[in-house]
């Protein structure tokens, strides 16, 4: 190519830069005026023309799920064809333009789940605050004796500690995105809304995978003593005591604790890792559908996770004072453990548990914390 022909190729491309905008703005409809043009001199006595009134978006019908704006899909696609197309790009769905599905996932992902999911947790924790109330922390009845009883070994506090964390701002970015719009948006507008929902979405992306393998981590560690016997059950009949009546005896985890073991790492756990990994990584070539269902059980199993986590959360700190402690510090009192865990107690005691005794006074061995 010549030096003259790439002057001429360069000039053209300047210039169709150059008349785009103009393009644009030609097809756009102009702006209403409010007033007169700056520069024009408004003769006296002359009559004043109001300017025509800016149409505003479509607002929503009551009880639809469709984001205020104009940025909604166009009625016409309801009765679109779904039919496969030509599609010159290969891949699983690339053919596939149109997908009805889609449209039913948003409507429910937006109407029940959203509406239901926010009620349980707000009922939970209002639940929670009411049971606090009404019956108090679980206090010791005997006086602390100095003498401490080794609880949870430094891996242990570490696997929990770590899924504890990565958990809640897990939690904390999924109802960002899941209520954001109801519960960011009008504080912070549409642009502080994109900002921080686009903070949580990676957060969250990048944190699942952390989640995970914390959570494999506690359960090999804590597994052995977490099967049920036939006395959790009878503490499971009787809630603990928690309702009413002498507390019931229990071995390093009372029934409860094992229930919500089982519940968080092989059920909700197992399901939510699952459905985020599916999420998470959409190069697998998984269909839409099924990353909509992976969506909508992702969800689902996340908000019952949070509702059984707060009251983990709340057994653990307010209302069982040295809970936190032990998974703090990894000790309890001897009078603690008597009076709550006292067949765990008596293993420990009778040398038939690896945990440590510290007498009173004594500090625990460098490398115990």
């Amino acid at each position: 190519m010549t030096h003259a022909a790439v002057r001429t190729l360069g000039a053209l491309i300047l210039g169709a830069a150059l008349a785009f905008p103009l393009v644009v703005a030609a097809q756009s409809p102009a702006p209403p005026t409010t007033g007169p043009t700056p520069g024009t001199k408004v003769k006296e006595g002359a009559p004043k023309i109001d300017a025509p009134a800016v149409a505003s978006p479509p607002a929503p019908a009551q009880g639809s799920t469709a984001v205020p704006g104009w940025n909604n899909p166009p009625k016409s696609w309801e009765n679109s064809s779904e039919k496969p197309q030509y599609a010159s790009i290969p891949g699983r769905e690339t053919n596939r333009l149109i997908q009805a599905s889609g449209r039913e996932w948003r409507a429910f992902r937006n109407g029940p789940i959203t509406k239901y999911a926010g009620w349980l947790i707000g009922f939970t924790f209002l639940a929670i605050i009411a049971f606090y109330l009404i019956k108090g922390p679980m206090k010791l009845h005997g006086q602390p004796t100095g003498r401490l009883i080794e609880r949870f070994d430094a891996v242990e506090r570490t696997s929990h500690w770590a899924m504890a964390i990565s958990f809640v701002l897990l939690a904390l970015s999924g109802v960002v995105i899941l209520w954001g719009k109801y519960i960011v948006l009008p504080w912070f507008g549409y642009t502080g809304f994109s900002w921080l929902t686009i903070f949580a979405k990676n957060l969250h992306n990048f944190l699942g995978p952390l989640f995970i393998f914390s959570l494999v981590v506690l359960f090999l560690l804590f597994v052995k003593d977490n099967f049920l016997n036939r006395v959790d059950v009878e503490w499971l009949k009787k809630a603990g005591g928690m309702l009413g009546g002498p507390e019931m005896p229990s071995g390093r985890f009372n029934g409860g604790e094992k229930v919500w073991f089982w519940l968080s790492t092989m059920i909700l756990g197992v399901l939510i890792s699952a459905t985020g990994l599916i999420l998470d990584f959409p190069n697998w070539n998984q269909a839409r559908e099924v990353m909509q269902y992976a969506n909508v059980f992702h969800a689902v199993g996340a908000v019952f996770f949070i509702c059984g986590a707060m009251g983990h959360a709340y057994l653990g700190t307010l209302g069982m004072p040295g809970a936190y402690g032990a998974m703090r510090h990894g000790y309890v009192d001897e009078e603690w453990a008597k009076e709550h865990h006292v067949l765990w107690y008596e293993d420990v005691k009778a040398g038939r548990r690896p945990e440590k005794i510290v007498p009173a006074g004594a500090q625990p061995a460098m490398g115990d914390d």
